[in-house]
């Protein structure tokens, strides 16, 4: 019967909604054990396989000792005396003891991904026990009556059962021997097999005296006849010495089977013959078959981890216990995960470890409060994969303070796949062995670029089943399915819990529909009819006129010469044709990467890394009221990950998950994107849309193809865009591929500290108008400005620090830089608190400058000797010719000596008040436009106050004067100055 009938594959499509119960469960209080563990999820899977693979394995110094309450069982068993003696020359020899040595290095071995992304979560740190909840084969087979993730939760729960006590005794009092651990894509068997492993290593197992892991997956690519014998020494050299007694001395051993859906096994009599001799060579698979059956070290204990759709692979009358994983289906163990996870050492920035350590406790509670509001995060974080996932993109959100040429977004969603699936196949009873990512950027793809094309991220079941069912013909097609919907279905789609959305479904994790769009499209799912038959019949016809040809080669000697040209072109022409009709399929991909890209219904958006940061972190402040109109979906990610999957790592891992994209067609598709690319990069992009492009081109990782769209961009503003460490680095990636000059670089309120201007130290270098205001720039920022502006390659000519707290220490910096500066011409120093010690300092140095041309120490609190002292060195430098002394406490005797001052006599303008004697001044417009572009930044009782003084200068000047011209001219600044008093109160 086919396995399509056997599990209901025929059940009406409400089954899709049948999320298993591991999502249930209650929300109440549970025990949780805090052990020691690896990445949760499948993380583990391939080191499994390395141990399974590796003979002979040495241990490095300084084994940890475990710490930490584990739940125990209360009933250890002991043993019989013989078994005791031959336990104790087994363990003179140390053989058991080698074995624990080189399980537990093996087995806390952290993948590259873990590694590469933050500090090490090994096994020797903390660990949080997903839920186990005991089932049946009823259970299993038993279609979940609704959909809806809050009737789940109301559902009674079933048993919680301790990783430890799944060999108890079951209800009947029968002693348990083969368990079955169960669970879907994602929900760390593998992960909690390492930990079992580890925890037998470390004497926190005392149940059993052995413990023999194996790789299913290896098992099933070895067709070689075996004995059992010489399979675990084959695996585990230490154990030559102990597999002989294994039978006689009734030690308690458990075998480990990990992955039983990559074995085809047979119960049948007739498919696999009994066998009870651990010396007799038999397939791998039959010793599998024989040790369920209890034929084959009868006393043996097994525990067998499989995903869903293999669990009746087993005849229940072989299986003592099921037992499903439920991940963190309870809220509690999400927190207490990201607690532990976030705050581990090595989380670190350049501030110290007291300001990190608050900026980890802030994340921990923003991200707290996000779970407790129930929305999509807390639906999506039951997997403790996705607990991974977003751990490791806020570390790369907030904790990267450089980015290396391989950390990308894209590469991290990418290495989460490969954690998850492995190159994993979908189903290894089917002839195609389609790999389980094929199928699902197949499928999920489609369905994932069908709502990033409609803006919706809500699909019905209607959606779902012309996504899925669509070209369901044959028998083999609907048991893949069904082994997809059983397995992995969940792992990318759940129910919606937004209030009228019950029955339709979402994505676990938004950012992964684009994600999975963007694979549908690169890898060239998304094809008209004629380019499909066009990619077949080229290969067809080009496979036939390679055969033809070496027939023509032979007969070439007997046909006339005149007519082999024709023969050869006759042969070229038709692979040629469809080549090109195929070949169109590039220049979609292009195209559809350049017109998301810069779509203009996208523009005004946040950039994509706040955007990731909300969906994680959620929004601060009230909740949309439910009846209040959503805001349209945004896709900004889509175009991203396309750049980032074409990238030579990306590629190469997605190889290993069965989905290739060859060289060729990432050299096409990156062609035929250029030039609309450079095209529209050259526009004036908003300032989000332009960090949204910079990610972009780092995300594709292309140097050459970055370089030359950069070299058109010669303003760069990215103005009130928030400069995370993280945002700093890809602006420096980006532009550092090339080393032309950039004419403006704009970076007013950006958050920006001295990090962020170190990191931007060699773009900084050159830009020629640097703007930095609005950034609360202090004295250690000034000391890194300090040292941009005596650097010999700076060509900055017009540096603004406007409203930034240089203060007095600040102004000593950047005197000693104008000091040394060879390129700088125009300075504004505006509102940076320098006071008279401030002003005196860049006084003293600005002598030695040759070059500045103007400089501007406006709503400084400087005083009549302060500033006269500035102007003083001002009316004898080569240069300078207009200083801006607005908005300072200068006294009336001050501002008569200002008065006296001619650019004819003295060289230098100074810009202080509206008048200029009895008329009124050149720069008046100036000095209001100033005033009012920085109203929301200043101390509005103290611009009020000195613009009520400029308005009695004003009045006091006009009647000075009997010019009726000279009276309307101030009579229309007294009305612009009353506007600008009117404006601040």
């Amino acid at each position: 019967m086919s396995r399509a009938m056997q599990c209901q594959s025929c059940l009406p499509w409400g089954s899709w909604a049948q999320l298993p119960r591991s999502l249930a469960g209650s929300r109440g209080t549970r025990s949780v054990s805090v052990r020691a563990a690896a990445v949760p999820g499948p993380a583990g899977r391939c080191f499994l396989r390395k141990i399974l693979r590796t003979s002979s394995i040495s241990l490095p110094r300084g084994c940890v000792r475990y710490q930490g309450g584990s739940q125990q069982n209360s009933a250890q068993p002991g043993s019989s005396g013989h078994a005791q003696s031959q336990l104790r020359n087994v363990a003179s020899s140390g053989a058991i003891k080698k074995h624990q040595k080189s399980l537990s290095a093996w087995f806390s071995h952290q993948p590259n991904e873990e590694r590469q992304f933050g500090p090490s979560f090994s096994l020797d740190a903390v660990h949080v026990d997903p839920v186990i909840r005991e089932s049946s084969l009823e259970e299993i087979l038993k279609p979940s009556p609704d959909l809806t993730i809050q009737n789940q939760l109301q559902q009674p729960s079933r048993r919680v059962i301790s990783l430890h006590n799944l060999f108890d005794t079951d209800a009947c009092g029968r002693q348990v021997k083969n368990v079955v651990l169960y669970g879907t894509v994602g929900t760390g068997k593998s992960t909690l097999i390492k930990k079992m492993v580890v925890d037998w290593c470390h004497g926190r197992l005392p149940r059993f005296e052995l413990v023999i892991p194996f790789s299913c997956e290896d098992l099933s690519h070895s067709h070689a006849h075996i004995s059992l014998r010489r399979l675990i020494t084959k695996k585990y050299q230490h154990l030559r010495d102990v597999v002989p007694v294994l039978e006689a001395s009734n030690l308690k051993v458990l075998f480990i089977l990990n992955g039983l859906e990559r074995l085809n096994l047979d119960f049948r009599l007739a498919g696999t013959e009994l066998c009870c001799d651990p010396n007799e060579p038999v397939p791998p698979s039959a010793i599998v078959v024989n040790l369920l059956r209890k034929y084959l070290l009868p006393e043996a204990s097994i525990i067998v981890t499989t995903r869903p759709s293999a669990v009746r692979r087993i005849p229940g009358k072989y299986v003592g216990r099921y037992a499903e994983i439920c991940g963190f289906s309870d809220t509690n163990l999400q927190k207490l995960y990201f607690q532990m996870r976030l705050s581990q050492p090595g989380c670190t920035g350049e501030k110290g470890q007291d300001c990190s350590s608050a900026e980890q406790e802030n994340l921990v509670e923003m991200l707290s409060r996000n779970l407790e509001r129930h929305n999509q995060i807390t639906a999506a974080c039951f997997l403790p994969s996705y607990c991974w996932l977003v751990c490791t993109t806020l570390h790369f959100l907030y904790f990267t303070r450089t980015v290396p040429p391989s950390q990308t977004l894209t590469g991290i969603y990418t290495s989460f796949l490969r954690l998850n699936f492995s190159g994993e196949v979908l189903d290894s009873t089917d002839p195609t062995h389609i790999s389980m990512m094929k199928y699902v950027a197949k499928t999920v793809g489609k369905l994932a670029y069908e709502g990033v094309m409609s803006r919706k991220t809500c699909f019905s079941e209607e959606d779902l089943q012309q996504c899925f069912e669509v070209e369901m013909k044959t028998e083999s097609e609907l048991n893949l399915l069904e082994v997809f919907r059983s397995d992995v279905f969940r792992f990318f789609l759940s129910p919606c819990v937004q209030p009228g959305k019950e029955h339709t479904f979402v994505f676990t994790i938004p950012a992964m529909q684009e994600y999975l769009a963007a694979l549908y499209v690169v890898l060239g799912e998304k094809k008209t009819l004629a380019q499909r038959v066009g990619q077949e019949l080229s290969e067809v016809i080009g496979k036939v006129s390679e055969d033809v040809a070496v027939v023509v080669n032979i007969i070439s000697k007997v046909l006339p010469l005149r007519f082999l040209p024709v023969l050869f072109n006759l042969l070229k022409i038709f692979p040629r044709y469809f080549s090109r009709v195929s070949g169109k399929d590039k220049d979609a991909i292009a195209h559809t990467m350049a017109e998301e890209l810069f779509k203009e219904e996208d523009y005004y958006n946040d950039d994509v890394l706040d955007q990731i940061n909300s969906s994680i972190l959620g929004v601060e402040g009230p909740v949309r009221h439910p009846d209040e109109a959503p805001d349209d979906e945004v896709f900004e990610l889509f175009p991203i990950f396309m750049g980032g999957i074409l990238s030579r790592r990306n590629r190469a891992i997605l190889e290993q998950l069965g989905c290739s994209i060859k060289n060729l067609a990432a050299f096409e598709i990156a062609k035929a994107m250029k030039k609309t690319v450079i095209r529209k990069g050259r526009k004036g992009l908003p300032p989000s849309e332009l960090m949204d492009y910079l990610f972009f081109l780092h995300e594709f990782q292309n140097e050459r193809f970055t370089a030359e769209a950069i070299r058109s961009l010669r303003a760069v503003n990215l103005s009130s865009v928030k400069m995370t460490p993280l945002k700093c680095s890809v602006l420096a990636s980006v532009m550092s591929t090339t080393c032309h000059e950039v004419e403006e670089l704009k970076l007013t309120s950006c958050n920006l500290d001295s990090g962020g201007l170190r990191t931007l130290f060699p773009v900084l270098l050159r830009c020629k108008a640097l703007h930095l205001q609005l950034n609360s720039l202090g004295s250690d920022a000034c000391k890194e400005i300090r040292d941009l502006l005596l650097h010999d390659k700076c060509v900055v000519s017009s540096l603004r620090l406007t409203n930034n707290p240089v203060g007095e220490q600040g102004a000593r910096y950047l005197a000693e830089a104008l000091a040394g500066n060879r390129s700088l011409t125009q300075l504004s120093l505006l509102h940076t608190a320098l006071g008279d010690p401030g002003a005196e300092a860049i006084a003293q140095h600005l002598a030695e400058n040759q070059h500045l041309q103007e400089l501007n120490l406006g709503y400084n609190s400087l005083t009549d000797a302060a500033a006269l002292r500035v102007v003083e060195v001002a009316k004898r430098h080569e240069t300078l010719d207009k200083v801006h002394l607005y908005f300072n406490d200068i006294s009336e005797d001050g501002k008569r000596a200002f008065d006296s001052l001619r650019m004819d006599r003295d060289g230098v303008r100074a810009l202080v008040f509206l008048t200029a004697g009895t008329d009124v001044s050149d720069y008046w417009s100036h000095i209001l436009n100033v005033v009012q572009r920085n109203l929301p930044f200043w101390d509005r009782e103290r611009v009020r106050q000195h613009l009520a003084l400029l308005l009695q200068d004003l009045e006091s000047s006009r009647s000075q004067t009997a010019n009726p011209w000279r009276k309307a001219k101030f009579l229309r600044v007294e009305s612009e100055g009353s506007r600008e008093t009117r404006c601040p109160s």
